[in-house]
């Protein structure tokens, strides 16, 4: 079975097209600008190769025209017909209460998820757009949505549930949703699998930790705690992200400076995090070289980066009642050797004895960084969220055609 998945930015379509059988990848990329000046497509051919296209994308209708067109061209396709496409996944991020689980898009699916718009005004639509252009674009082919949220839809009441007046939940359901699911989810079957242990029997916190970042406290396979909340602004420091904030600032900062509210919010989500602490860059590479050459801010944003997520760890450690695994991914995760053993420094009391020798210049790699002896294990796992989409597919697709 090939499933093509699809990951629809409010400007760009990332995508995927898998062998599901075998488990391989036949093509993927990428097309960024839509609707912008400057439009382009990159992808990678079977050959590993990499090719750049310009060309003009009004839509996402457009941008995934190009992306069949690609597939199935002479020149750089991997596939003879879209006859081959067998299923296509979405990632949706937000699925609210209604959703948990992937679900086969059906009329009543894309009315569900319009509902939470309002929890995703920014990406919800853009989801949508791609599910309705696969579906002028290839009817007859079976969709699935696949939600970001669906993994955090385990939490326990008490975790979920925000200190304000309850009317609010059952008006608008204001409550901790977290995101970035698919791939806490992943990294920590994934690091189960490596190491021949049942993930219904552990205690993990996986560490997502990229431009967006969270992290979930995840018992015996389930979801119990997540960072991000009701939105992805909460929880950590991240590129230009806040992350947890007193809400008493907004009122302050828009007060003082008479600011609208939507400027605020742009204020707290576009202009803050890194960027906003360290007023050079969202970019941790150029903060960590700023911060080498002794950028004092650059030193204080790491600082205060690092802390944040150290003190998440000694929370969730205490939610989970112990813990047996530690996982880092993301771009940053997976690659920032540095920021990994900063965060683990010093946390012997908890039973993570982490070993910088293993841990050094490792990027991108399935690895055990803790010592023989630690009673956690440390790991760093590269996230494959599109797998996991890919996998729920061909499950609801093959439960479907049944």
């Amino acid at each position: 079975m090939n499933i093509l998945v699809l990951n629809c930015g409010s400007s760009s379509i990332k995508y995927q097209l898998f062998n599901i059988e075998h488990k391989t990848v036949l093509a993927k990329g990428i097309v960024e600008k839509i609707g912008l000046k400057g439009s382009f497509m990159k992808f990678e051919k079977p050959d590993g190769t990499k090719v750049k296209l310009e060309g003009e994308v009004i839509d996402h209708r457009v941008g995934i025209e190009y992306i069949l067109g690609v597939l199935i061209s002479k020149k750089h396709g991997c596939i003879d017909s879209l006859s081959e496409i067998d299923a296509v996944g979405h990632r949706v991020v937000h699925g609210g209460e209604r959703f948990r689980e992937s679900a086969l898009i059906t009329e009543e699916t894309i009315r569900d998820v319009k509902a939470c718009i309002p929890l995703a005004p920014i990406h919800n639509p853009a989801n949508l757009s791609g599910i309705q252009a696969m579906q002028t674009l290839l009817p007859l082919v079976p969709q699935v949505a696949v939600f970001d949220t669906a993994f955090h839809q385990t939490m326990p009441e008490h975790a979920y549930m925000y200190a304000i007046p309850y009317s609010l939940y059952t008006k608008y359901g204001i409550r901790r949703y977290g995101f970035h699911g698919t791939s806490h989810y992943y990294v920590a079957r994934r690091a189960c699998e490596i190491l021949n242990v049942d993930m219904g029997t552990k205690k993990i916190i996986t560490c997502h930790l990229g431009n967006g970042s969270s992290m979930a406290a995840i018992l015996n396979g389930h979801s119990i705690d997540t960072s991000m909340g009701v939105t992805p602004v909460e929880g950590l420091i991240m590129g230009t992200r806040a992350g947890d904030t007193d809400l008493g600032i907004m009122t302050f900062v828009v007060e003082q400076e008479e600011l609208s509210i939507k400027v605020a919010d742009t204020l707290f989500n576009k202009h803050s995090g890194m960027l906003g602490i360290t007023g050079i860059s969202s970019d941790m590479r150029e903060i960590e070289k700023a911060a080498e050459e002794g950028h004092e801010r650059a030193i204080l944003g790491l600082a205060m980066y690092r802390y944040r997520i150290k003190k998440y760890i000694g929370s969730y450690i205490a939610a989970l009642g112990g813990l047996d695994m530690l996982i880092f991914t993301g771009g940053i995760g997976e690659n920032d050797w540095k920021t990994r053993e900063a965060c683990c420094n010093h946390l012997e009391c908890m039973g993570i004895e982490f070993d910088p020798e293993r841990n050094k210049g490792v990027r991108g790699q399935e690895k055990v960084l803790s010592k023989p002896s630690s009673r956690v294990t440390v790991m760093t796992v590269p996230t494959n969220e599109e797998l996991i989409i890919a996998e729920h597919t061909q499950r609801i697709v093959d439960v479907v055609e049944q």
